[in-house]
């Protein structure tokens, strides 16, 4: 049977790469006692895929990795059992079985599905950002970054660097967590944008007056600068994006000093395109 697991990665673990991620994954589940089916041959391996990896330094929300088992007991056992052998950093929060494949049916993997991805990204405290010194500055000036017709960059590939206009590529962005949510909403329901994120604020604040605009966003880093962003992006193997390079691009436009290790990146879900509708839908949605 296949399965998907979404987990976050976060604190310490943020800096352990990707294929020593992997080996991790490889002895947790041997240490939760997980019946992985093994690759056949002389070194057989577990089976197992990831969606999208993750880059060293960056957190997550929404990592996911898809294993095939001989055997499983319900979600809710498995999630214990892996979450009591794993490490803080790594928490796993869904464990979904998915249809198995039928005859004839296209390999279809958890990599392959991905299209778009949304991140946080916030600038660390000690860090400046030219003159920029609180977030309305920011907001002001970002969004008439956003307001061009196009943003070209140099990208750099493994053999070359060609010119790319990443505008088309940025899908959407926010600049609180409730703004940020409410475009979700606004964008799965087809309504008025404007219109339903006044709403959703208005019964928000409503419900809770304290502080709406800045809940904590689970496991993401907190700034007290408070200079953040929320983005939402191509990923995948079609088009692909890094939130850096947009940081890098509008400090270029104001001509600011740019810093990579300035900004925390925080990757809050990954998706897959509905081919027909042209929805978005997020991978622990997904039946395969």
């Amino acid at each position: 049977m296949k399965v998907r697991i979404k987990f976050r990665k976060y604190g310490a673990m943020k800096f352990v790469g990707h294929l020593d991620v992997l080996r991790y994954f490889q002895k947790l589940f041997r240490r939760a006692d997980i019946d992985n089916e093994f690759t056949k041959g002389f070194s057989p391996h577990q089976i197992m895929t990831f969606a999208a990896p993750l880059g060293v330094g960056l957190t997550s929300d929404a990592e996911y990795l898809d294993i095939q088992l001989l055997s499983s007991d319900s979600p809710e056992v498995m999630l214990a059992r892996m979450n009591t052998a794993s490490t803080e950093g790594v928490m796993m929060i869904d464990f979904h079985p998915l249809l198995e494949r039928e005859e004839n049916m296209r390999l279809v993997t958890a990599m392959s599905l991905v299209s778009t991805a949304d991140y946080l990204v916030s600038l660390k405290d000690g860090f400046n950002l030219g003159e920029i010194r609180t977030q309305s500055e920011f907001m002001k000036l970002f969004t008439c970054f956003m307001n061009e017709k196009e943003i070209i960059i140099n990208k750099k590939t493994k053999n070359s660097e060609k010119t790319v206009d990443i505008r088309p590529m940025i899908t959407l962005t926010a600049y609180e967590r409730v703004e940020y949510e409410n475009l979700l909403k606004a964008v799965e329901s087809d309504d008025d944008l404007t219109n339903t994120i006044e709403q959703n604020i208005s019964e928000l604040k409503e419900q809770n007056p304290v502080d709406i605009m800045n809940k904590p966003l689970s496991v993401a880093d907190i700034y007290e600068n408070g200079i953040r962003l929320y983005l939402q992006m191509d990923t995948g193997s079609v088009a692909n994006l890094k939130p850096e390079l947009v940081i890098e691009a509008f400090c270029n436009y104001y001509k600011l000093p740019f810093e990579e290790f300035a900004w925390q990146v925080h990757r809050l879900e990954l998706y897959s395109r509905n081919t027909e509708t042209g929805k978005l839908i997020s991978l622990d949605q997904l039946d395969r």
